[in-house]
């Protein structure tokens, strides 16, 4: 695991305090917490330095170049929130063991003078030459100076494009997506990348879209991940922006990296070659088992090892990295391979996969030297590399040339198939054009068979509609008549119930019916007095016989007392009584007679009045009763005569629909016709490019089109149908029959006039 650069003495320090032992994070946080007391004293590893060995004023001078950098970094805006848990907490960074050079704290202690001093004259020193550089960068950078001797290795300490990076992040890339899918899977167990949206994944996924802005034709490839996370482990992300565009642009990595990875394919066949040269038995045990290099080798190249040894070594071998460029990953690549290959030729390409994955990382641990010496002890010559490189790339010019050919190859093969097929199709077309004559052979004899029918159904339907019609007219007429009959009828009731109402306005009303009422009870009162009057009368009578028979019989009795003028005078005055009596029994008889006959008169007014206004309400309720029983039957019959109208019309439909079937079918064979000279025609046209071998074939076609259309000819005047409906010349002539016109109207005309456009069609 990497680290950022600890703080540095300052120049007051001791110089036996300074140069003691190098502060590591942790060291540095547990110091802040005793107070700052001086650090430990020298390990075990390493002689104690005695005060005489002072710095330098250089030395001192590049203390205080470092302390400022220190100081830079702290005061970072991206950093600064994050900065007391890197101080604290050694997870979060490569700690000083991890990060170191592997090794040990005395002889990092040792090249620490020499590495600042290095850093201080870093122009100086490589303008006079960069071997010493490169032996001192193998032997290991201190991990300190790992961040400023990166960027002044690669050249990346003032790129103009740093300007740009606060820019960058405010725009928008398309392999932003990407990014962030791919950015917990790059250092997954690393402290400062393995919490999500943390610090160290949200300057990873800066950096990295940032770069995609800057090199689009590039963009994002996953590798380069764990190489930005290397460098942000020991530099603040503006800086390790700068050194990853350096390390594309001129380490070979955007090569690499390009969607084609040209440049891969090219390292893969390098390697090949070294081990087929140098590790010949190795080599043909690979291909025994078929394992290939990219199943092992892609990820050395693609993340210099970063994913296949831990961390400490893995940034020795990118400190080598940036002093001699891609040469060391095949060095280190033939050392792994020369140090493995007795336990690799005793196992298959499963066991030998497991290998690469598991045992083989872990084969340089405790001594990272080790690796390193066995790497550059192995033959490597340039000359031949750049050899190989030029048979690389006139082999894939070949396989570019080659696939070029395959694919003319192919499209020529391609053309040639097709154009069998067409002379094979030739064949074939010619057989079903022969068929296809017998077939409208066989339809025209259907077609005229059927026209034929349609004929005799035709003619069929149009004396059904004859009938029809005048069956119809005649309904129409007695409909007509029985229309008046019911409006006269109506009239004459509406007439009649006129007169009975006058009649009943003419009779008496309720008040003189009530006042004759009261007449007749008033005669009544008058003839039971009279009667009773009568009876008393009679009553008198009978009492007078009574008195005058006991007067007869007691007269002999009185014969001696009375004289004759006496018995006289009482007789008159009975008799003149009794005449009086009855004069008034005649009058008060007369009076009951003329009672009883207006009681009667007055009796039978009102019986008739009665008999009249009830003959009046029962002639008024039928006459009501026959009004309606004539409406309803001249709605029935105003119903009978549109449903007879729409039978009419439905008939007069279908028959013309089944003459537009006839007329279709003859532009359907018409059609057929044409299409047939269309293909005649492109026969003809075949015929003059392949030679005139189908001549008889292409006259017999001719013949059989003619006899076609001779039958054509023939059953439209066998139909009678007129001209213009079997052989349209325009579009207009067509619509404008009235059996189209008609289907038109009644939605039964294919959409957008197909007919017609068929036939227009089939007449040119």
């Amino acid at each position: 695991m990497a680290t950022d650069v600890a703080p540095l003495p300052s120049p007051a320090c001791s110089p036996g305090q300074s140069s003691s032992k190098v502060t590591t994070p942790e060291e540095a946080g547990s110091g802040a917490e005793s107070g700052g007391q001086g650090s430990e004293g020298p390990t075990s590893d390493s002689p104690p330095t005695s005060p005489d060995e002072a710095l330098s004023p250089d030395d001192l001078q590049l203390l205080a170049k470092l302390e400022e950098q220190n100081r830079l970094l702290e005061s970072d805006s991206k950093l600064l929130a994050f900065s007391g848990s890197r101080r604290n907490s050694g997870a979060s960074l490569v700690s000083s063991s991890s990060g170191s050079s592997g090794q040990s704290h005395g002889e990092e202690e040792a090249a620490w003078p020499l590495w600042g001093q290095l850093v201080a004259e870093w122009e100086e020193t490589t303008r006079k030459g960069s071997r010493g550089v490169k032996e001192l960068v193998r032997k290991g950078i201190p991990h300190h100076f790992r961040g400023i001797a990166w960027q002044l290795l690669c050249g990346a300490q003032a790129l103009p494009v740093k300007a740009q990076y606060s820019d960058l992040l405010k725009t928008a890339s398309p392999c932003e997506r990407l990014i962030r899918r791919d950015i917990a899977r790059t250092y997954p167990e690393h402290g400062f990348f393995r919490q999500k949206d943390s610090l160290g994944q949200e300057v990873l996924f800066n950096v990295m879209k940032a770069y995609s802005l800057v090199d689009p034709e590039v963009g994002y490839c996953q590798g380069s991940a764990f190489i930005v996370g290397l460098l942000l482990m020991q530099m603040p992300e503006e800086d390790a922006f700068c050194v990853f565009v350096k390390l594309m642009q001129e380490y070979r990595l955007r090569e690499l990296f390009k969607p084609s990875m040209a440049e891969l394919g090219l390292c893969m066949y390098q390697l090949e070659n070294l081990i087929q040269e140098q590790l010949p038995e190795l080599n043909v045990h690979f291909q025994a088992q078929s394992f290939h290099t990219t199943m092992y080798a892609s990820s050395w190249f693609l993340t210099l090892f970063l994913t296949t040894f831990p961390l400490p070594l893995a940034t020795r071998i990118f400190d080598i990295f940036l002093s001699e460029g891609l040469d060391i990953v095949f060095h280190v690549g033939l050392a792994v391979l020369q140090a493995a290959q007795s336990d690799l030729l005793q196992l298959d390409m499963e066991g030998m996969l497991q290998y690469f994955q598991k045992s083989l990382p872990h084969m340089f641990d405790n001594n990272h030297d080790r690796l390193i010496n066995l790497a550059f002890q192995v033959k490597y010559n340039p000359r031949k590399m750049r050899r190989l490189e030029r048979e690389y790339n006139t082999q894939r010019s070949k396989e570019i040339q080659e696939q070029v050919e395959m694919k003319r190859l192919r499209t020529e093969n391609r053309l040639l198939r097709q154009r069998v097929e067409n002379l094979e199709k030739g064949q074939v077309i010619r057989a079903q054009e022969s068929e296809e004559a017998s077939a409208l052979r066989r339809e025209g004899s259907q077609l005229r068979q059927r026209l034929s029918q349609c004929q005799g159904e035709l003619k069929k339907k149009e004396t059904e509609l004859a009938w029809l019609s005048q069956e119809l007219e005649q309904k129409l007429c007695c409909a007509d008549l029985k229309q008046e009959a019911l409006q006269a009828t109506l009239k004459a009731a509406q007439d009649r119930a006129a007169e009975l109402e006058r009649q009943g306005r003419a009779l008496p009303d309720e008040s003189n019916v009530a006042r004759l009422t009261d007449e007749v009870r008033a005669a009544r009162q008058r003839e039971a007095s009279a009667v009773s009057a009568l009876e008393e009368m009679q009553e008198a009578v009978q009492q007078l016989q009574r008195e005058w028979k006991s007067f007869v019989d007691g007269a002999g009795k009185r014969k001696a007392g009375h004289t004759a003028a006496q018995q006289q005078q009482e007789v008159l005055g009975l008799r003149f009584s009794e005449a009086q009596n009855e004069a008034e029994l005649k009058i008060t008889q007369h009076h009951l007679r003329q009672l009883q006959i207006e009681s009667e008169l007055q009796s039978s007014r009102l019986e008739r009045a009665e008999k009249l206004a009830e003959k009046a309400k029962e002639d008024a309720q039928r006459v009501e009763g026959e009004r309606v029983t004539l409406l309803s039957r001249l709605e029935q019959a105003q119903r009978r005569l549109a449903e007879a109208e729409c039978r009419n019309k439905e008939e007069v439909m279908a028959v013309r629909l089944r003459e537009v079937d006839g007329i279709t079918a003859v532009l359907e064979l018409q059609q057929r016709v044409a299409e047939l000279e269309i293909q005649k025609e492109e026969r003809q046209l075949q015929l003059q490019l392949e030679g005139n071998e189908g001549q008889p074939s292409m006259q017999a076609l001719t013949a059989k089109i003619h006899e076609l259309q001779t039958e054509v000819a023939r059953l439209g005047g066998e139909s009678g149908l007129d001209p213009s409906m079997t052989s349209p010349s325009s579009d207009e002539e067509f619509l404008s029959n009235p059996s189209i016109s008609l289907l038109a109207e009644n939605g039964c005309l294919f959409e957008n006039g197909d007919i017609a456009h068929n036939a227009h069609s089939t007449s040119k």
